[in-house]
This record gives structure tokens, C-alpha cells and sequence, in this order.
């Protein structure tokens, strides 16, 4: 590290206080996923707008946690620092829950496929601030995003962008195109906390199940892309016989990380960054962060690049697995609603789905319970109750814990047919006689 190097990040630092001081009313604010919200900024930011020093702030996101939801999305705030979410998570959730209880509307969304969020924030929406967690400052005079690269580092890059940095030693320093310079800063903060972790999801035999299912439609050699969740756990834990799997992923998981670990993985199959596994933002246990930190294997990149369906179809035989959580009987799927209401967002589904199809002998796969509601909702449904987030037109193959149908090359009979068998058997009825009313294919 130089002594310029050094003498910038002096000349940048601030406290908390004395940094969210440079974010005026009205700016229109990003923070990256996860583990990249900045709990010092974001606690001086909320502490800024209770004392009324700053009014309509919008801040832009992609899957908060409840650090931001304790601090900047108090709900009392909510007229000062306006929430506008491009995925919902159990945050948004319960803020939906206590604006119906009195009667205000719902926390705001952008619909985006994760792959352009970055263009819709810089070009679109014309953020002109973004907060961040950061690696500590290593020789070179760059800040690693770690955990978070996601959208935060095209943000980063803007012409005239207001950048406060929160710098955080327990985020993992992760190698790749995720680096900002402390030239580029326009204030730093220091605060080292510990980052959010996340739980593994329970799992039970349907998602067991599902996962061997899944495990056996993946062959050695494949380059994987996982979502989040028990059903994504389930596969990861049913791979590790495999070899010379390959990893092209948005989210790197405690579960991916593992079959790393178990040698399962050697990306030595790929065609782009050959014996590097690369992902855009991660979130897990802190076992996960360890790992991460100064991997020499491991890369994060933008998800404009890591999500751009084009670049995962350079790989070949790459392989999407991802939940919904319905599918009609043409094969579209509703990955983002429940109950009339949004519970997720499209994320970067499709981008996978188009993706993973378009490589040489690549697989998407779409995998979901076949009932809901403790057993009394078929997931396989006439009509989407909500909006289509992967078109029928896209989707390839999907599984539940009654087997796989491969939807590519069947007419609408047929895949109206297949999916049904896909169906808990206490509904398969109900959606022949669905099917038949639609006059999808006739009886006999």
C-alpha cells in the first residue's frame, strides 16, 4: 500500500454521522444485496431522518435484511426514507402486513431481471448515491464489494456518483471484477460487525425427494447454477460423488461452497474462467465468508456479466436449478406471488432459464413442491395466480417429488398431460377435468 494510498483513505474518513451528512434530501440512494448493506450508514441514515435533517430519500435495493429493516425501513420513516425494492424478502413481508393493517399500500417494486438491474439504476431510475460494505483497503488501494458485487459495482462506476463506503474487516476480500479504488470515494466509514448469516433452510423428505431427482438429471462435467433455499440444498447434498462439476452462479451458498470443498467442484470443463467459480453476490454461514475470504479459486463479478444469459450460454452443459411456486398447465411459472401479493420478485430466474438452455447441452430445471398449504393447494394450476415470471415458451424441465417431464418439443396437450402427472394425486383430477374445460386435449 502507498503512502498516496494511505493518504486518501485518511483524507476520506469520517464517522457515520459526519458521511450520511453528504446524502441530501431527495437523492435517490442504492445499496447492494445482503451482506453489502452497511449497518453504520444505514443506523446514521435512519438516526438523520428522525431528527427530520433529511426528507424523501429513495432507497433502492435488491433483498434486504433485517438490519435495514430495523433501522432505515422503521416503519415510522417510512415518509422520509421511502423503501423501493427489487426483490422482497421476509422484511418487505411484514411491512406489507402493517401497511394493509392500515390500509396504505404496499412497499413499491421495480419488476427487473436481476441481469438489468444495473441499467435500470444508472440509466433508468439515475441513482445518484450508493452506500456499500467493503473489504478492508489491500495494497493496490482497491475495496473489495466481497460478498455484494451484484448491481453495486456498475453503480459504482457512474459518472459523478456519490460513493460512501462502510469499510467492514469481517467481510471476505474476493477476488475478480468487484473493486472499487479509493480514488473513486467520496467518504469512508470504518465498523467491523459481523454479517448476516443465513440460516440452512429445514428440509424435509418432498424436498429430499426433489433434490435426488434433480442430483440425477446433473452429470459430471456441468457447470452449475443454484438458487436459494431447501430444494437447492437438497441437490447440493445429493452431489457429492460427482466430479469436474463447474460453478456459473448469481448466489454462491454454504452448499455450493461445500462441494468445493469436497472436490467435487474443479471448474476444469468450462470454457470461461477455466478453475474459477464464479458468482455475483453470496449469503450464508459464516464458514461460507471464511471460505470466500482470498480465494484464489473463487471470482465475483457484475451480475450484468455474471446474469447475462449470453455469457452463462458460453459454458456448455450449463444446468439452472431454481424454484416457483406455480406452474399452469401450459408451463408458465409464478415464482414471485402468493396470496394476490408479492412475496419475491423474478430475481435472475429467467436469466438463467434462457441462459442454461442456450449453452451446448445446457439444462434449466424448475423444481417445486406439487402441493402447497400443508398439502391442501395443487402448485400445478390451471391459472397463475399471479404474474408470470419464466413464459411457458422458456421453461424446460420440471420436477416435483412425483418425477421430471421435459417440456421442450411438447404441444400444449402434451405438456397440459405431463404436468398433471407431475401433480399430488389428490388433484390430478380436478385438472384433467381443468384441461379438458380449457379445451386443451379431449378425454379418451
Amino acid at each position: 500500500m502507498t503512502s498516496i494510498h494511505q493518504t486518501l483513505y485518511r483524507e476520506r474518513l469520517r464517522s457515520a454521522k459526519e458521511a450520511v451528512a453528504l446524502i441530501p434530501s431527495g437523492a435517490k440512494v442504492a445499496m447492494p444485496i445482503a451482506a453489502g448493506q452497511p449497518p453504520g450508514i444505514l443506523a446514521a441514515l435512519a438516526e438523520q431522518a428522525r431528527t427530520h435533517a433529511v426528507e424523501n430519500i429513495k432507497l433502492h435495493y435488491l433483498l434486504c435484511t433485517g438490519v435495514a429493516g430495523a433501522s432505515v425501513f422503521d416503519f415510522d420513516l417510512r415518509h422520509r426514507i421511502i423503501p423501493i425494492s427489487y426483490f422482497h424478502g421476509g422484511v418487505e413481508r411484514a411491512l406489507d402486513k402493517r401497511r394493509l393493517a392500515e390500509a396504505l399500500p404496499a412497499v413499491d417494486l421495480v419488476p427487473c431481471h436481476f441481469s438489468q438491474v444495473p441499467r435500470s439504476l444508472v440509466e433508468h431510475v439515475g441513482v445518484d448515491t450508493l452506500i456499500a460494505t467493503v473489504a478492508p483497503m489491500d495494497a493496490d488501494g482497491n475495496f473489495s464489494l466481497g460478498a455484494s458485487t451484484d448491481y453495486a459495482l456498475t453503480v459504482s462506476r457512474k459518472p459523478g456518483i456519490r460513493l460512501i463506503l462502510e469499510v467492514n474487516a469481517n467481510m471476505p476480500y474476493v477476488r475478480g471484477d468487484c473493486m472499487i479504488p479509493v480514488s473513486s470515494v467520496t467518504a469512508l466509514v470504518e465498523h467491523d460487525v459481523g454479517l448476516p448469516i443465513l440460516p440452512a433452510a429445514p428440509r424435509n423428505e418432498v424436498d429430499d425427494a426433489i433434490g435426488a431427482t434433480v442430483a440425477g438429471l446433473v452429470e459430471d462435467g456441468d457447470c452449475l447454477q443454484m438458487g436459494i433455499g431447501a430444494l437447492p440444498d437438497a441437490v447440493c447434498s445429493r452431489l457429492l460423488q460427482h466430479r469436474h462439476i463447474g460453478i456459473h452462479t448469481e448466489m454462491m451458498t454454504t452448499g455450493l461452497a461445500n462441494l468445493i470443498k469436497a472436490g467435487v467442484v474443479d471448474n476444469s470443463r468450462k470454457q470461461t474462467h477455466v478453475g474459477r467459480s464464479i458468482f455475483t453476490f453470496a449469503l450464508g454461514d459464516q464458514a461460507l465468508y471464511d471460505f470466500l475470504n482470498n480465494n484464489p479459486d473463487i471470482e465475483a463479478h457484475p451480475v450484468d456479466y455474471v446474469n447475462n444469459p449470453f455469457v452463462i450460454s458460453r459454458n456448455d452443459r450449463a444446468v439452472s436449478v431454481n424454484a416457483t411456486m406455480q406452474i399452469d398447465l401450459n408451463g408458465a411459472c409464478n415464482s414471485e406471488f402468493v396470496n394476490g401479493r408479492q412475496f419475491s420478485a423474478t430475481g435472475g430466474q429467467v436469466d438463467f432459464v434462457r441462459g442454461a438452455y442456450a449453452s451446448r447441452g445446457g439444462r434449466s430445471i424448475i423444481a417445486c413442491h406439487s402441493t402447497a398449504a400443508k398439502g391442501t393447494l395443487s402448485r400445478i394450476v390451471p391459472t397463475l395466480a399471479g404474474p408470470v415470471t419464466t413464459p411457458r415458451n422458456d421453461t424446460h424441465i420440471v420436477v416435483t417429488e412425483y418425477g421430471w417431464a421435459n417440456l421442450k418439443g411438447k404441444s400444449v396437450a402434451e405438456r397440459a398431460k405431463a404436468l398433471i402427472g407431475l401433480a399430488h394425486p389428490n388433484f390430478r383430477e380436478e385438472l384433467d377435468r381443468a384441461a379438458h374445460a380449457a379445451g386443451l386435449y379431449t378425454p379418451g
